[in-house]
């Protein structure tokens, strides 16, 4: 396949798997959803979702947020890990927000990582869930598989959402995006990976990977 081709087959694949995509953040506006973005980094989704409703049922906007103490924060998030950073965060964009857009999240690159703690993947999974702007946030299953797929040279995240942009249309991004991150933590995740599952990859992946995964089933 070439790699026309190859980008056909992987949306097609996708869109057969995952015809209705779910959030994997639970939230009720862009401004929880922002601070669950936050909150998820070095974290997995189901620990978020446990402890944003505790967090929320407190502060779910800027204007409550800011009468908790950072150290209040700090202890009702404190099982999703990084707590100290993610606490001033919270409470510090909170604070931006209200200061510097009335309390609005805003819709861009530049004004969303002006934010404390708030990097380039965080805007760019609020402008695209809840904006509709074409984004392509790129996590570490979308960074792992288009690696895989041959699709990417998997130096780094940055490259990985350059080529991913390339490739695929932009009017495919948001769904797509989501669409890898449920495929690879279901068809092809970092451990306890499956080929014989993993048809995307079995179909159109990197000679490299292939053999390597190979070499281990004879180990």
């Amino acid at each position: 396949m070439n790699k026309e081709e190859k980008v056909n087959f992987i949306i097609n694949k996708l869109e057969e798997l995952y015809p209705e995509i779910p959030i994997p953040l639970d939230h009720k506006d862009p401004y929880t959803l922002l601070i669950a973005v936050l909150m998820s980094a070095q974290s997995t989704d189901v620990r978020v979702n446990q402890i944003t409703p505790l967090l929320f049922e407190r502060a779910d906007n800027p204007y409550d947020m800011i009468k908790m103490s950072i150290e209040e924060i700090r202890e009702i998030i404190k099982p999703v890990g990084l707590s100290p950073m993610k606490a001033k965060g919270i409470h510090g964009l909170s604070h931006m927000l209200i200061d510097l857009h009335d309390g609005v999240v805003p819709q861009t690159y530049e004004e969303l990582e002006a934010f404390p703690g708030v990097g380039h993947k965080t805007a760019a999974v609020v402008m695209a869930q809840s904006f509709g702007i074409p984004t392509f946030p790129v996590d570490t299953h979308i960074h792992r598989l288009m690696y895989r797929w041959n699709l990417t040279n998997g130096k780094n995240v940055v490259q990985t959402e350059k080529d991913a942009k390339r490739l695929f249309p932009e009017e495919t991004w948001n769904d797509l995006h989501l669409q890898i991150i449920w495929y690879g933590r279901e068809y092809s995740p970092a451990r306890g990976w499956d080929l014989e599952k993993d048809i995307i990859t079995k179909t159109i992946g990197r000679k490299t990977v292939l053999d390597e995964y190979y070499k281990k089933l004879k180990k």
